[in-house]
Parts: structure tokens; sequence; C-alpha cells
């Protein structure tokens, strides 16, 4: 007979003390950082997410469980039920997870700006602790570092990659402060059939509006015009040229950043995905939105 294989992960979870009884962690599929599961206990559901500090991404989960209990004061997160080191568990939502192309119908932006907004006005004023910052442009230098240290395939582009942050930034200029979710990914939000729930704290911290506005145009691969709505009913007033160009580039950002996030996971991640296929298709689309952003600026 075979030796059965104990998963260390999944035995802390179905230990966790909260329980009543034995339960059976069910993994909870998609999650490309963190191992999460399903819990189901005293008739509710639960999702534990599990996973330590990810320093080469600059995740702290101290940061992250200030930034979902704010979330939940301010009524965009679920519940936080329990948190020890390693481990956080959450209220399980009953809904359907946002796929790209929800996020392109136009009968939700009205909704998604909404909630971007709530999350940029509300999440602030329950937030208890340290101030995390998200500049991405440090996040891009950083990240170049940890790519130059481990010896990544794709050193000989980083020179060219850093000169074109350089002048997305630069494009950016002065920005307002709002606190930020910075990870607007479809997979991150969800629709009960009355409201839309935010997902996923890591990467929360202040930053500028248009990061989280470009991301959930990038993420979801919005066609310009959509896009470009969406920071006009975020901002409520038609985008003038300066706010395009800004716009365009920390739109262009959100792409570099996440092309890098998969180029520094390829060599340091532990979870079973196709990272390279990742980079690949986010390289790809930063070079279309940089090219686009160079229009704007000779326009």
């Amino acid at each position: 007979m075979a030796e059965t294989v104990l998963d260390p992960v999944i035995d802390r979870v179905a230990s966790l003390d909260l329980w009543f009884g034995r339960v059976d962690p069910e993994p909870l599929l998609g999650g490309i950082t963190n191992r999460n599961f399903v819990v189901r206990d005293r008739g509710r559901k639960f999702v534990v997410r599990t996973g330590g500090d990810i320093p080469v991404h600059g995740i702290v989960r101290a940061n992250e469980l200030a930034a979902a209990r704010a979330a939940e004061a301010a009524g965009i997160s679920p519940a936080v039920i329990h948190a020890e080191p390693g481990i956080m568990v959450m209220d399980f939502i009953e809904g359907r997870t946002f796929t790209p192309d929800d996020v392109r119908k136009p009968a939700n932006l009205t909704p998604l700006v909404d909630l971007v907004r709530r999350c940029h006005r509300d999440v602030a004023l329950h937030l208890r602790g340290p101030a995390p910052m998200f500049w991405p442009f440090h996040v891009v230098r950083d990240y170049v570092h940890t790519l130059n240290d481990g010896g990544s395939r794709y050193a000989a582009t980083l020179p060219d990659l850093l000169a074109r942050a350089s002048k997305l930034e630069a494009a950016v200029g002065p920005i307002d402060v709002v606190f930020g979710h910075n990870d607007l990914l479809a997979a991150n939000i969800l629709d009960d059939g009355k409201r839309l729930w935010l997902l996923d704290w890591d990467y929360a911290g202040f930053n500028s509006p248009l990061f989280d506005l470009g991301g959930l145009a990038s993420n979801s691969e919005m066609p310009p015009e959509m896009a470009e709505a969406v920071v006009s009913a975020y901002f409520g007033r038609p985008v003038d040229a300066t706010l395009r160009r800004k716009s365009a580039a920390m739109t262009a950002t959100s792409l570099l950043r996440e092309t890098l996030w998969a180029m520094v996971s390829e060599i340091h991640s532990t979870v079973d995905f196709d990272y390279a296929a990742y980079t690949a298709e986010n390289l790809s689309r930063f070079e279309a939105s940089y090219a686009r952003f160079l229009t704007l600026e000779t326009s």
C-alpha cells in the first residue's frame, strides 16, 4: 500500500483552533502568489489564505492584514475572522468571480468605478498601524535589482526597461495620493449579485489613483476609449490632453510592473504556474501600451 504523504499546509489549516470539529480544506484554485483554501465549518464557509512575507515582491503580511481589516470596515471586502502568522481566515462570499470580459462590459463601468473610488476614499479612514506606500516606479527599480542579483535570463533587456520607466515616471509627474489596492486583476473582484467586493490586499498601499485605474484597464485589456471613460467617470470630468498622457503613462507602468513581477516569479516562486508565458504575455502588452503612450507624448 502506498504511503499517504501529508501536506503540511493543509494539515495546519485543518488544525486551526477556531474550527468546531474536523474540517477538510479544499484548495481554492486560481492564485498565483498564495495557496488558498475553502473550509466548511458550523454550516458556514470560510476562505483561508496561507503564506508568509515575500520580500522579493514587497509583500508584508502585517500590512496585508491591516489593509484587509480596513477594507472590511469600509464595507468593500469580506470580514477577517482570524489571523496568525502565515494564516488569514475570512468569510466566504457567495458570488461570481469577475473575468476580463465582465470588466469590459459597459454596464459594469459605474459599479467598478464606485468600488475603486470607495477603496481610495474610505479604506484609509480605517487603517491602523504604519502607512505602506506602493510607488510603482520604486517597485520596478527594486525588481530590476532582484533580477540582476538572481541572474535572470532577462538581464540584457533590463536597462532599456529602466530607461522607459524613467520616462513614464517623468510623464506621470506630481500625484494625488490615495489608498490603492494596486492589484486590480479581474479575479480580485467578486459579484454577489447585489454588489461588488474587492479581494486580496497583498500589495495595498498609498499610491496615485491612476495606477488602479490603469491596472483595471490594462489587466482586462480594455480598449483605449473605454479606459478613458473609466478615468472620466472616476474624476467626474472629461479627460483633457494632460490627464490623458498621465493616465496612459501609468497604464503602461502597470503592465511594466506586471511584466517584472512575472520575471521575478520565474526565478523565485514555488507555485505551479507558467510564469514564463505570463512574462511574455505582459511584455507584449506593455510594448503596445508604451507605443500608445509615445503617440500621446508627440501629439
